[in-house]
């Protein structure tokens, strides 16, 4: 892959934790979902709106990386979101990371490294 492609998935990763987070803080305002109202209300939240725009755009950009990479590498990337999500949440939102936890992030940027390595 060239470094124009691991931009590219990395900007759709990065989308899709920000879309994450603005899903979350879209959460923590809304009223429970168990009404018509509160899913009412959900609907014209302008963070759940954001999130679903840069949702759509992290697509957008996906389809045209996939013209270029082959799904087996290119896909293995997404689980980046899986380290970028909880970092964000711990620092931003104040949640809580166990150090198992933490490893489970550490192992997972090592299989990716093993992914994107050559040969």
């Amino acid at each position: 892959m060239t470094v124009f492609q691991y931009g590219q998935i990395f900007a759709v990763v990065a989308m899709m934790a920000a879309g994450q987070f603005l899903f979350r803080k879209s959460a923590l305002d809304a009223p429970p979902l168990s009404s018509l109202a509160g899913i009412g209300t959900l609907l014209i939240n302008p963070l759940f709106i954001l999130a679903l725009v840069v949702y759509g755009a992290a697509t957008l950009l996906w389809v045209a990386v996939l013209q270029q990479v082959p799904l087996s590498r290119a896909y293995a990337f997404t689980a980046l979101s899986f380290v970028v999500v909880p970092a964000a949440a711990v620092f931003f939102l104040g949640e809580k990371a166990t150090p198992a936890f933490v490893i489970g992030l550490v192992l997972v940027i090592a299989g990716l490294l093993l992914i994107g390595a050559k040969g």
